[in-house]
């Protein structure tokens, strides 16, 4: 399973995924305070771990994905 996850696609593909959604997640739940110029370091800090979480997923579900079809 480790090897599946330190292949260079799929974290391309994790990066990619937790850009796009990692943006979005970050508009919806920091917009306002973006927009306002009010963000403190901790907001800073929390959107970075916004990005983290569809990163995770996204790598997770690919190495899944390929170990199943690996097995079929």
């Amino acid at each position: 399973m480790f090897r599946i996850l330190k292949r260079p696609d799929v974290f391309f593909r994790a990066l990619k995924m937790a850009s796009i959604v990692g943006i979005i997640l970050a508009a919806i739940n920091h917009g306002d305070h973006i927009l306002l110029g009010t963000m403190t370091v901790t907001n800073w800090v929390k959107v970075l771990i916004t990005f983290c979480v569809p990163f995770c997923v996204s790598t997770i579900s690919s190495a899944l994905a390929i170990k199943r079809e690996q097995n079929i």
